[in-house]
Protein backbone atom coordinates (compact mmCIF):
# COMPACT_ATOMS: atom_id res chain seq x y z
CA UNK A 1 0.00 0.00 0.00
CA UNK A 2 2.66 2.59 0.74
CA UNK A 3 4.86 2.10 -2.67
CA UNK A 4 1.38 2.85 -4.10
CA UNK A 5 0.66 6.12 -1.82
CA UNK A 6 3.93 7.42 -2.76
CA UNK A 7 3.85 7.90 -6.28
CA UNK A 8 0.61 8.93 -5.96
CA UNK A 9 1.26 12.21 -3.61
CA UNK A 10 4.45 13.43 -5.81
CA UNK A 11 2.26 13.30 -8.33
CA UNK A 12 -0.08 15.63 -6.59
CA UNK A 13 2.66 17.63 -5.66
CA UNK A 14 3.65 18.15 -9.23
CA UNK A 15 0.55 19.17 -10.61
CA UNK A 16 0.31 21.87 -8.09
CA UNK A 17 3.51 22.93 -8.75
CA UNK A 18 3.53 23.02 -12.67
CA UNK A 19 0.66 25.56 -14.04
CA UNK A 20 -0.10 23.47 -16.79
CA UNK A 21 -1.54 20.55 -14.73
CA UNK A 22 -4.63 21.96 -14.22
CA UNK A 23 -5.88 25.14 -15.42
CA UNK A 24 -9.38 25.03 -15.44
CA UNK A 25 -10.74 27.96 -14.09
CA UNK A 26 -14.01 25.85 -13.05
CA UNK A 27 -11.84 24.01 -10.13
CA UNK A 28 -13.05 25.31 -6.93
CA UNK A 29 -9.66 24.75 -5.41
CA UNK A 30 -7.90 27.42 -8.41
CA UNK A 31 -10.56 30.01 -8.67
CA UNK A 32 -9.43 33.59 -7.50
CA UNK A 33 -9.11 34.90 -5.10
CA UNK A 34 -7.93 31.77 -2.92
CA UNK A 35 -8.03 31.33 1.11
CA UNK A 36 -4.84 31.40 3.06
CA UNK A 37 -4.17 30.65 6.59
CA UNK A 38 -2.30 33.19 8.50
CA UNK A 39 -1.17 31.62 12.37
CA UNK A 40 -1.90 34.70 15.74
CA UNK A 41 0.64 34.53 17.61
CA UNK A 42 0.50 35.81 21.27
CA UNK A 43 2.49 36.00 24.33
CA UNK A 44 1.98 33.43 27.27
CA UNK A 45 2.79 36.57 29.32
CA UNK A 46 0.71 39.63 28.32
CA UNK A 47 -2.51 36.89 27.77
CA UNK A 48 -1.47 36.22 31.47
CA UNK A 49 -1.31 39.55 32.55
CA UNK A 50 -4.76 40.45 30.72
CA UNK A 51 -7.10 38.61 32.88
CA UNK A 52 -9.15 40.99 34.91
CA UNK A 53 -12.56 41.35 36.92
CA UNK A 54 -14.66 43.78 35.33
CA UNK A 55 -18.15 45.61 35.42
CA UNK A 56 -20.42 44.44 32.67
CA UNK A 57 -19.50 44.17 29.52
CA UNK A 58 -21.28 43.98 26.16
CA UNK A 59 -20.24 40.73 23.54
CA UNK A 60 -20.23 39.99 20.12
CA UNK A 61 -18.87 36.41 20.41
CA UNK A 62 -20.93 32.88 20.04
CA UNK A 63 -21.01 31.57 23.71
CA UNK A 64 -22.07 28.49 26.04
CA UNK A 65 -24.14 28.75 28.97
CA UNK A 66 -23.08 27.69 32.30
CA UNK A 67 -25.44 27.68 35.58
CA UNK A 68 -24.76 27.87 39.26
CA UNK A 69 -26.92 28.80 41.91
CA UNK A 70 -29.01 31.49 40.77
CA UNK A 71 -26.13 33.03 38.69
CA UNK A 72 -25.99 32.47 34.66
CA UNK A 73 -22.28 32.42 33.01
CA UNK A 74 -22.61 33.18 29.83
CA UNK A 75 -19.07 31.72 28.17
CA UNK A 76 -18.30 34.02 25.05
CA UNK A 77 -15.63 32.10 23.46
CA UNK A 78 -11.87 33.84 23.00
CA UNK A 79 -13.31 36.60 25.29
CA UNK A 80 -14.59 36.43 29.14
CA UNK A 81 -17.52 35.31 31.22
CA UNK A 82 -20.29 36.95 31.31
CA UNK A 83 -21.78 36.65 35.10
CA UNK A 84 -25.52 37.22 35.40
CA UNK A 85 -27.84 37.17 38.54
CA UNK A 86 -30.56 35.12 37.53
CA UNK A 87 -32.35 34.85 40.66
CA UNK A 88 -35.39 36.11 38.93
CA UNK A 89 -35.51 34.53 35.36
CA UNK A 90 -37.61 36.94 34.11
CA UNK A 91 -35.09 40.16 34.88
CA UNK A 92 -31.51 38.37 34.77
CA UNK A 93 -29.32 41.44 35.70
CA UNK A 94 -25.86 41.61 33.68
CA UNK A 95 -23.28 42.32 37.12
CA UNK A 96 -19.96 41.34 36.26
CA UNK A 97 -17.24 40.08 33.51
CA UNK A 98 -14.21 38.02 33.65
CA UNK A 99 -11.78 39.00 30.94
CA UNK A 100 -10.58 35.91 29.80
CA UNK A 101 -9.02 35.45 26.20
CA UNK A 102 -8.32 32.12 25.89
CA UNK A 103 -11.92 30.57 27.55
CA UNK A 104 -13.93 27.89 26.16
CA UNK A 105 -15.30 26.12 28.95
CA UNK A 106 -15.69 26.28 32.72
CA UNK A 107 -16.63 24.33 35.76
CA UNK A 108 -18.26 25.55 39.37
CA UNK A 109 -17.39 23.75 42.43
CA UNK A 110 -18.44 24.85 45.80
CA UNK A 111 -17.85 28.84 45.02
CA UNK A 112 -14.81 27.87 42.86
CA UNK A 113 -14.74 28.33 39.55
CA UNK A 114 -12.32 26.28 36.79
CA UNK A 115 -11.45 27.74 33.38
CA UNK A 116 -9.32 27.56 30.37
CA UNK A 117 -7.03 30.25 29.34
CA UNK A 118 -5.58 28.80 26.20
CA UNK A 119 -3.10 26.16 27.71
CA UNK A 120 -3.56 27.20 31.33
CA UNK A 121 -6.12 26.52 33.70
CA UNK A 122 -7.06 29.21 35.78
CA UNK A 123 -9.10 29.43 39.28
CA UNK A 124 -11.78 31.93 40.42
CA UNK A 125 -13.38 32.42 44.39
CA UNK A 126 -16.65 33.22 42.97
CA UNK A 127 -18.26 33.18 46.70
CA UNK A 128 -18.26 36.78 46.58
CA UNK A 129 -19.53 37.37 43.26
CA UNK A 130 -19.03 40.84 44.01
CA UNK A 131 -15.59 40.67 44.54
CA UNK A 132 -14.53 38.08 42.20
CA UNK A 133 -10.96 36.87 43.02
CA UNK A 134 -8.17 34.95 40.65
CA UNK A 135 -7.00 32.46 43.12
CA UNK A 136 -4.31 30.21 41.15
CA UNK A 137 -3.53 29.87 37.53
CA UNK A 138 -1.24 26.51 36.47
CA UNK A 139 0.45 27.04 33.56
CA UNK A 140 0.55 24.89 30.70
CA UNK A 141 -1.23 22.31 32.00
CA UNK A 142 -3.90 21.97 29.54
CA UNK A 143 -3.30 20.76 25.37
CA UNK A 144 -3.96 23.84 23.53
CA UNK A 145 -5.08 23.23 19.56
CA UNK A 146 -6.40 26.42 17.84
CA UNK A 147 -8.95 25.26 15.24
CA UNK A 148 -8.15 24.90 11.91
CA UNK A 149 -10.22 27.32 9.32
CA UNK A 150 -12.29 25.04 7.14
CA UNK A 151 -12.05 26.73 3.97
CA UNK A 152 -8.40 26.99 3.83
CA UNK A 153 -6.07 25.74 0.77
CA UNK A 154 -2.83 27.24 1.47
CA UNK A 155 -0.52 28.15 4.87
CA UNK A 156 1.87 31.09 5.90
CA UNK A 157 4.24 28.66 7.19
CA UNK A 158 7.06 31.80 8.18
CA UNK A 159 4.62 32.94 10.76
CA UNK A 160 5.37 30.74 13.90
CA UNK A 161 6.05 31.16 17.92
CA UNK A 162 9.76 31.86 18.53
CA UNK A 163 10.56 31.15 21.90
CA UNK A 164 9.05 29.21 24.67
CA UNK A 165 6.51 32.21 25.19
CA UNK A 166 5.11 33.10 22.49
CA UNK A 167 2.03 30.46 21.15
CA UNK A 168 -0.34 30.46 18.11
CA UNK A 169 -3.43 31.59 19.47
CA UNK A 170 -6.03 31.19 16.43
CA UNK A 171 -5.86 30.90 12.71
CA UNK A 172 -7.49 33.68 10.36
CA UNK A 173 -8.40 33.31 6.88
CA UNK A 174 -7.13 35.96 4.40
CA UNK A 175 -7.86 36.03 0.37
CA UNK A 176 -5.41 36.40 -2.14
CA UNK A 177 -5.06 36.16 -5.63
CA UNK A 178 -3.62 32.82 -6.69
CA UNK A 179 -0.77 34.00 -9.13
CA UNK A 180 0.34 36.01 -5.65
CA UNK A 181 0.50 33.06 -3.41
CA UNK A 182 1.70 31.03 -6.13
CA UNK A 183 5.00 32.86 -6.29
CA UNK A 184 5.23 33.75 -3.01
CA UNK A 185 8.17 30.74 -1.15
CA UNK A 186 6.30 31.48 2.11
CA UNK A 187 2.89 30.17 1.76
CA UNK A 188 2.61 26.65 1.50
CA UNK A 189 0.13 24.30 -0.38
CA UNK A 190 -1.62 22.02 2.44
CA UNK A 191 -4.47 20.52 3.67
CA UNK A 192 -6.49 20.59 7.01
CA UNK A 193 -5.42 17.12 7.96
CA UNK A 194 -1.67 18.08 7.67
CA UNK A 195 -1.89 20.17 10.65
CA UNK A 196 -4.22 18.40 12.82
CA UNK A 197 -1.68 15.93 12.68
CA UNK A 198 0.87 18.17 13.37
CA UNK A 199 -1.15 19.06 16.51
CA UNK A 200 -1.02 15.63 18.11
CA UNK A 201 2.89 16.33 18.25
CA UNK A 202 2.66 18.39 20.95
CA UNK A 203 -22.80 14.24 46.55
CA UNK A 204 -23.29 15.31 49.59
CA UNK A 205 -22.29 19.01 50.81
CA UNK A 206 -20.94 19.20 47.21
CA UNK A 207 -22.81 22.37 44.95
CA UNK A 208 -21.62 21.64 41.67
CA UNK A 209 -23.36 23.75 38.49
CA UNK A 210 -24.86 22.64 35.28
CA UNK A 211 -23.05 23.48 31.47
CA UNK A 212 -25.25 22.73 28.47
CA UNK A 213 -24.65 19.77 26.40
CA UNK A 214 -21.44 20.87 24.52
CA UNK A 215 -19.42 21.53 27.51
CA UNK A 216 -16.08 19.69 27.46
CA UNK A 217 -15.38 20.66 31.20
CA UNK A 218 -16.75 18.43 34.08
CA UNK A 219 -16.49 18.15 37.71
CA UNK A 220 -17.40 14.92 39.85
CA UNK A 221 -16.05 14.89 43.83
CA UNK A 222 -12.97 16.43 43.74
CA UNK A 223 -12.08 15.29 39.90
CA UNK A 224 -12.12 17.72 37.08
CA UNK A 225 -12.32 16.50 33.53
CA UNK A 226 -11.08 18.16 30.55
CA UNK A 227 -10.80 16.51 26.94
CA UNK A 228 -8.28 16.83 24.66
CA UNK A 229 -8.90 15.22 20.97
CA UNK A 230 -8.17 12.15 21.73
CA UNK A 231 -7.82 11.66 25.56
CA UNK A 232 -10.02 12.89 28.71
CA UNK A 233 -7.76 14.34 30.86
CA UNK A 234 -8.30 13.68 34.94
CA UNK A 235 -7.65 16.63 37.47
CA UNK A 236 -7.06 16.24 41.35
CA UNK A 237 -8.79 19.52 42.28
CA UNK A 238 -8.96 18.66 46.37
CA UNK A 239 -7.16 21.57 46.52
CA UNK A 240 -7.38 24.13 44.21
CA UNK A 241 -4.33 25.49 45.09
CA UNK A 242 -2.89 22.90 43.99
CA UNK A 243 -4.19 20.79 40.60
CA UNK A 244 -2.49 18.40 39.48
CA UNK A 245 -3.25 15.93 36.64
CA UNK A 246 -3.58 12.27 37.62
CA UNK A 247 -4.59 10.07 34.64
CA UNK A 248 -4.93 10.40 30.95
CA UNK A 249 -7.74 8.05 29.34
CA UNK A 250 -7.21 7.72 25.58
CA UNK A 251 -10.35 7.02 23.76
CA UNK A 252 -9.68 8.20 19.97
CA UNK A 253 -6.40 7.62 17.76
CA UNK A 254 -5.45 8.41 14.01
CA UNK A 255 -8.70 6.15 13.02
CA UNK A 256 -11.07 7.02 15.90
CA UNK A 257 -13.18 10.03 16.59
CA UNK A 258 -12.34 13.05 18.02
CA UNK A 259 -13.64 14.05 21.51
CA UNK A 260 -15.98 16.91 21.40
CA UNK A 261 -18.55 16.82 24.33
CA UNK A 262 -18.89 15.76 28.21
CA UNK A 263 -22.38 14.44 30.24
CA UNK A 264 -22.27 13.09 33.96
CA UNK A 265 -25.20 10.27 34.89
CA UNK A 266 -24.91 8.80 38.27
CA UNK A 267 -21.28 7.55 38.18
CA UNK A 268 -20.61 7.37 34.55
CA UNK A 269 -19.52 10.01 32.25
CA UNK A 270 -21.00 9.80 28.46
CA UNK A 271 -18.26 11.53 25.93
CA UNK A 272 -19.54 12.71 22.71
CA UNK A 273 -17.21 12.03 19.67
CA UNK A 274 -17.58 12.45 15.90
CA UNK A 275 -17.57 8.40 15.90
CA UNK A 276 -20.25 8.01 18.76
CA UNK A 277 -20.82 8.13 22.10
CA UNK A 278 -18.32 6.63 24.89
CA UNK A 279 -18.82 5.66 28.35
CA UNK A 280 -16.54 5.76 31.08
CA UNK A 281 -17.20 4.53 34.69
CA UNK A 282 -16.10 7.25 37.38
CA UNK A 283 -15.73 4.71 40.20
CA UNK A 284 -12.88 5.39 40.84
CA UNK A 285 -12.99 9.27 39.94
CA UNK A 286 -9.16 10.08 39.79
CA UNK A 287 -8.88 6.65 37.56
CA UNK A 288 -11.51 6.82 34.97
CA UNK A 289 -11.97 3.29 33.40
CA UNK A 290 -13.59 2.60 29.95
CA UNK A 291 -16.83 0.96 29.67
CA UNK A 292 -18.23 0.84 26.70
CA UNK A 293 -18.96 2.72 23.14
CA UNK A 294 -21.50 3.28 20.58
CA UNK A 295 -20.56 4.04 17.30
CA UNK A 296 -21.91 5.60 14.29
CA UNK A 297 -20.78 7.38 10.86
CA UNK A 298 -18.79 10.66 11.09
CA UNK A 299 -21.19 12.98 12.56
CA UNK A 300 -20.48 15.96 15.02
CA UNK A 301 -22.76 14.99 18.42
CA UNK A 302 -23.39 16.11 21.68
CA UNK A 303 -25.05 13.45 23.80
CA UNK A 304 -26.97 13.52 27.22
CA UNK A 305 -28.50 10.66 29.26
CA UNK A 306 -31.62 9.90 31.68
CA UNK A 307 -32.47 6.84 33.88
CA UNK A 308 -31.53 3.83 31.06
CA UNK A 309 -31.72 6.10 27.91
CA UNK A 310 -28.98 8.23 26.20
CA UNK A 311 -29.92 10.74 23.34
CA UNK A 312 -27.65 12.10 20.48
CA UNK A 313 -27.85 14.10 18.16
CA UNK A 314 -25.59 13.83 14.66
CA UNK A 315 -25.15 16.06 12.52
CA UNK A 316 -23.47 15.24 8.64
CA UNK A 317 -22.48 17.52 6.51
CA UNK A 318 -18.71 18.91 5.95
CA UNK A 319 -16.59 19.11 7.83
CA UNK A 320 -18.63 17.03 10.66
CA UNK A 321 -18.98 13.92 8.26
CA UNK A 322 -21.43 12.51 5.78
CA UNK A 323 -24.13 10.92 7.68
CA UNK A 324 -27.60 11.87 7.51
CA UNK A 325 -28.84 14.36 10.86
CA UNK A 326 -30.87 12.07 12.80
CA UNK A 327 -31.47 11.98 16.82
CA UNK A 328 -30.27 8.47 17.86
CA UNK A 329 -31.77 7.02 21.29
CA UNK A 330 -29.72 4.51 22.88
CA UNK A 331 -30.52 2.23 25.55
CA UNK A 332 -27.97 2.16 28.03
CA UNK A 333 -29.62 -0.34 30.87
CA UNK A 334 -26.75 -2.51 30.61
CA UNK A 335 -24.07 0.67 30.47
CA UNK A 336 -21.54 -2.03 29.39
CA UNK A 337 -23.35 -3.05 25.88
CA UNK A 338 -25.14 0.52 24.92
CA UNK A 339 -27.76 -0.53 22.06
CA UNK A 340 -30.06 1.47 19.63
CA UNK A 341 -33.92 2.10 20.64
CA UNK A 342 -34.51 3.88 17.31
CA UNK A 343 -33.38 6.96 15.47
CA UNK A 344 -35.45 10.17 14.40
CA UNK A 345 -34.34 12.04 11.28
CA UNK A 346 -34.04 15.89 11.37
CA UNK A 347 -32.29 18.77 9.63
CA UNK A 348 -29.19 20.01 11.16
CA UNK A 349 -29.21 19.15 14.96
CA UNK A 350 -27.21 20.79 17.65
CA UNK A 351 -27.23 20.90 21.61
CA UNK A 352 -29.73 19.10 23.26
CA UNK A 353 -31.28 18.58 26.73
CA UNK A 354 -33.44 15.76 28.40
CA UNK A 355 -36.12 16.16 31.73
CA UNK A 356 -38.72 13.52 32.85
CA UNK A 357 -38.81 12.31 29.41
CA UNK A 358 -39.12 14.88 27.79
CA UNK A 359 -36.28 16.13 25.09
CA UNK A 360 -35.57 19.17 23.76
CA UNK A 361 -33.37 19.80 20.35
CA UNK A 362 -31.87 22.59 18.80
CA UNK A 363 -31.77 22.75 15.18
CA UNK A 364 -31.90 24.73 12.05
CA UNK A 365 -36.02 24.94 12.67
CA UNK A 366 -35.69 26.32 16.14
CA UNK A 367 -36.49 24.44 19.52
CA UNK A 368 -37.74 20.90 19.10
CA UNK A 369 -40.01 19.87 21.97
CA UNK A 370 -40.30 15.77 21.81
CA UNK A 371 -42.15 13.33 23.62
CA UNK A 372 -39.18 10.84 24.69
CA UNK A 373 -41.73 8.32 27.13
CA UNK A 374 -41.28 5.91 24.40
CA UNK A 375 -37.52 5.45 23.53
CA UNK A 376 -38.56 3.54 20.46
CA UNK A 377 -40.55 5.86 18.94
CA UNK A 378 -39.98 9.54 20.13
CA UNK A 379 -42.50 12.09 18.63
CA UNK A 380 -41.84 15.88 18.04
CA UNK A 381 -44.80 17.85 20.00
CA UNK A 382 -44.17 21.55 19.88
CA UNK A 383 -41.11 23.85 17.71
CA UNK A 384 -40.31 27.18 18.74
CA UNK A 385 -39.02 29.74 16.31
CA UNK A 386 -35.36 30.80 17.89
CA UNK A 387 -31.85 30.42 16.58
CA UNK A 388 -30.62 28.45 19.66
CA UNK A 389 -27.62 26.03 19.62
CA UNK A 390 -27.58 24.51 23.13
CA UNK A 391 -30.25 24.29 26.24
CA UNK A 392 -30.22 23.32 30.16
CA UNK A 393 -33.25 21.38 31.31
CA UNK A 394 -33.31 23.19 34.71
CA UNK A 395 -35.93 21.69 37.68
CA UNK A 396 -37.14 25.30 38.11
CA UNK A 397 -36.99 26.13 33.88
CA UNK A 398 -35.05 26.00 30.59
CA UNK A 399 -32.09 28.06 29.35
CA UNK A 400 -31.25 28.14 25.98
CA UNK A 401 -28.63 29.55 23.79
CA UNK A 402 -27.79 31.18 20.44
CA UNK A 403 -25.42 33.29 18.61
CA UNK A 404 -25.43 36.55 21.23
CA UNK A 405 -28.28 35.45 22.73
CA UNK A 406 -29.87 33.76 25.68
CA UNK A 407 -33.66 32.70 25.90
CA UNK A 408 -35.45 31.49 29.37
CA UNK A 409 -38.37 29.52 29.16
CA UNK A 410 -41.12 28.36 31.48
CA UNK A 411 -42.63 24.23 31.18
CA UNK A 412 -46.03 24.55 30.49
CA UNK A 413 -48.89 21.90 30.32
CA UNK A 414 -48.62 19.87 26.53
CA UNK A 415 -45.38 19.89 26.07
CA UNK A 416 -44.90 23.21 25.97
CA UNK A 417 -41.94 26.21 26.72
CA UNK A 418 -43.10 29.73 27.94
CA UNK A 419 -40.70 32.87 26.79
CA UNK A 420 -40.31 34.79 30.12
CA UNK A 421 -37.08 36.70 28.99
CA UNK A 422 -34.32 36.94 26.33
CA UNK A 423 -30.95 38.43 27.06
CA UNK A 424 -29.87 39.70 23.77
CA UNK A 425 -26.13 41.18 23.17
Amino acid sequence: MKNKILPLVLVVILCLQLTNCNTDDDNNELIDPVAVTVPVVKSKTEVRNSIAIMSAQPTNSDGKIYVYDDFLFYIAQNSGIHVFNNQNPVSPQNIAFIQLEGVHDISIKNDILYADNFMDLVVFDISNITDIQIVNVEEDMLLFNPEFPEDSMYYQYNTYPSNENEFISEYTTVYMERAEVENDLEIYWSTISIFESDALAFNAGVNIGTGGSYAKFQIFNDALYTLDDYKLNTFDISDYNSISLVSETWLGGWFGGVLETTFILKENLFIGATDGMHIVSLVDELNPTYLSSFTHGTGCDPVVAEDYTAYITIRGGNPCGAIEDQINVIDITDITMPTEHSTYFLSSPYGLGIKDQILYVCNDDGLNVFNAQNPNQIVLENTYESTTKDVIPLPSHLIAVGENVIYQYNYVDNFGLELISTIQF
